[in-house]
């Protein structure tokens, strides 16, 4: 176990005014029910760089028990997102409707009782180009080759005990996967008699086969990503009393200097609809996450630059296409934003 963050204490960020007024664009009374036609507010003149004003927000899919994980498959033009409850990943290509590629994409026959989320949740590719998968329902992280669909188990133990429900990911330059390790597959969560772990975890994988616990005493880590040098290590918390975003210094021997990025407590306070949840970052250090109100577009240093909003949780995202689209998990549908060409995305 590598040495732990010094503390993560929920503590006020520094930009409570900042945060206050992106709150404010979200301040409806927003629900997690059916969602609204897609909006973009723009925040910040800076936006325009990625996304031409008048740019609408496209509905590619519908239909969706709760959609996460979308991953881009550049070498066959198609877009993956699971479907935890519905144990069901999807296939996307442009033209086509929804189609489903693995079902099932977690764990078969788990008990209701027990098991909330039996299938896949977070999805990424792995330096090869094989999927890798957050199996929520089997408590593990999977390979799986495109093309011939053989799929294999990559890790779903530490010290020897199992994982919660492994939820999202990230894949370093180098092979390394960084992964968060929730409770919320199990159906009574850190009470549920399957948990063997004390901690909700946040893990490095070396391509060698070692796992690090990299930070232990997160309550709800969830989404999770790497700043374009690999020196930062982002981390959602969907926690409902503390909903955060944590930034840590990162290198070889863990992660230190453990710090608010930011603060979403107004939003939720406000009515933002869900919690920090997935996230990208580009190329240029631009984020991508999800808050409560929407999937938020900031700088690293959190000035938000706009906000994608429909009135109920956007889970997750991802960058397409060669930069050229994001595409959002939102609720019971999917999303698609056209980027202008040459804004390069990561992941």
């Amino acid at each position: 176990m590598f040495e732990r963050a010094a503390s993560d204490a929920f503590r006020p960020g520094r930009r409570e005014v900042l945060v206050g007024a992106v709150a404010m664009v979200a301040a409806p009374a927003f629900g997690a029910g059916p969602a609204a036609e897609p909006r973009v507010e723009r925040m910040s003149p800076a936006f325009d760089r990625m996304v031409a004003a008048g740019t609408r927000v496209e509905t590619i899919a519908t239909g969706i028990r709760w959609a996460e994980g979308p991953v881009w498959v550049e070498a066959g033009q198609y877009l993956l997102f699971s479907d935890p409850p519905a144990n069901i990943v999807r296939r996307w290509r442009k033209g086509g409707p929804a189609v489903p590629f693995l079902d099932p994409s977690g764990a078969g026959g788990t008990d209701p009782k027990l098991i909330r989320e039996p299938g896949a949740n977070g999805l990424t590719l792995d330096r090869e180009g094989r999927l890798l998968i957050a199996n929520s329902g089997g408590r593990s992280i999977d390979r799986l080759d495109l093309v011939t669909r053989r799929r294999e188990t990559v890790v779903d133990r530490y010290q020897g005990k199992r994982f919660n429900s492994p939820n999202d990911m990230h894949v370093a330059r180098d092979g390394t996967l960084y992964f968060t390790d929730p409770p919320y597959g199990l159906t009574e969560g850190d009470t549920s008699p399957l948990k063997e772990l004390a901690v909700n975890g946040v893990y490095r994988l070396r391509p060698g086969g070692m796992v690090e616990l990299l930070e232990g005493s997160l309550t709800r880590p969830n989404g999770i990503a790497l700043s374009p040098d690999e020196t930062r290590l982002y981390v959602s918390v969907s926690d409902e009393s503390a909903p955060r975003i944590m930034v840590y210094d990162l290198d070889a021997k863990g992660v230190r200097n453990a710090r608010v990025l930011l603060d979403a407590t107004a939003m939720k306070a406000r009515g933002g609809a869900g919690l920090p949840d997935g996230m990208k970052v580009a190329l240029d250090g631009t984020l991508v996450c999800s808050v409560p109100g929407g999937m938020m577009v900031m700088t690293p240093d959190a000035e938000p630059l706009a906000l994608v909003t429909t009135g109920a949780p956007i889970a997750n995202c991802a960058f397409g296409e060669r930069g050229r689209a994001l595409y959002m998990t939102a609720n019971d549908r999917v999303l698609r934003l056209s980027l202008r060409g040459g804004w390069q995305g990561e992941g």
